[in-house]
């Protein structure tokens, strides 16, 4: 399970907003690119970057930030916000963005979103934002009669890599995830999902931890409360890291005590690097 730093751009700056609200933002970072680079330092393995002017008015309105963040660290990045066609799409995976959310096309353009998965395959995610199980669109300003359930089969078919759900009454108020829409999510989804919203502390991310090993939960994004130094990433990721490794030693001692066969266990090591590349099937770059 990965955890996502958020860098989410409003007006050439790093900010968090509340509940989505363009007017209840706080400013982190001067520069974007500061603090992507910051969060590179203190180990992400991956970075969720917002452009949120972008996501407000449906174009690319902080390209030139996103480029200048691709070019300044050596980590993946997925990118979300303005991103409606597949022009938009092309400029930032040439930029050295690795993969795009798309939110609004996938729920009002389903052709158009179907046929961007297959140009770029595997490298088009989906975000699912949601109020009261009504999804949004438009920057969360939109509103769709559409429910998680009746979207969530076409996404698959479509081509989508992954799903990212925000509880949007959550997102940036700290008050912890949504676990009961997320177990159900973990359970249903064909496809790997990443949790967003309230998302404050360790003890969150080890509420969320066991979706990861029974479901399709495999990352989880989180800003303001690791800017604000309610969570720690060095401290989520290592006690995230502890808890893959005594998987893989329950792993081995299990298949070594109920298959004690010479065979099975000359392939004891081969089946654990299996479970090794199927994680990493499951989720890239983990």
């Amino acid at each position: 399970m990965i955890v996502f730093p958020a860098v989410d751009i409003q007006k050439g700056q790093a900010v968090r907003l509340r509940q989505g609200l363009a007017e209840e933002a706080t400013v982190f970072a001067d520069n974007p690119v500061d603090a992507a680079i910051r969060w590179e330092r203190e180990g992400a393995r991956w970075l969720h970057v917002v452009d949120l002017d972008g996501a407000f008015a449906g174009d690319a309105r902080s390209f030139d930030i996103v480029r200048a963040i691709a070019s300044a660290v050596t980590i993946p990045i997925q990118l979300g916000g303005g991103i409606r066609n597949a022009t938009i799409a092309a400029r930032y995976l040439e930029a050295g963005i690795t993969r795009l959310i798309i939110g609004t096309m996938a729920l009002e353009e389903p052709s158009a979103f179907a046929e961007l998965c297959q140009a770029f395959p595997g490298a088009i995610g989906v975000s699912l934002d949601a109020v009261e199980g009504k999804l949004k669109t438009r920057g969360w300003l939109g509103a769709s009669d559409c429910t998680l359930d009746d979207v969530l089969p076409r996404l698959a078919h479509d081509g989508a890599a992954f799903i990212i759900y925000t509880d949007i009454s959550r997102d940036g108020m700290q008050k912890g995830a949504n676990l009961d829409v997320l177990r159900s999510l973990s359970r249903k989804s064909p496809i790997p999902l990443i949790a967003a919203g309230g998302i404050a502390t360790l003890a969150d991310i080890q509420a969320l931890y066991p979706l990861s090993v029974s479901g399709a939960l495999c990352g989880v994004i989180s800003g303001r409360a690791l800017y604000e130094g309610t969570l720690s990433l060095k401290e989520a990721m290592a006690w995230i890291d502890q808890q893959e490794k005594k998987a893989d030693v329950w792993y081995f001692a299990f298949s070594s005590f109920f298959a004690p066969s010479l065979w099975v266990r000359r392939r004891a090591p081969t089946l654990r690097k299996s479970l090794r590349k199927e994680r990493r099937t499951r989720w890239p770059a983990t």
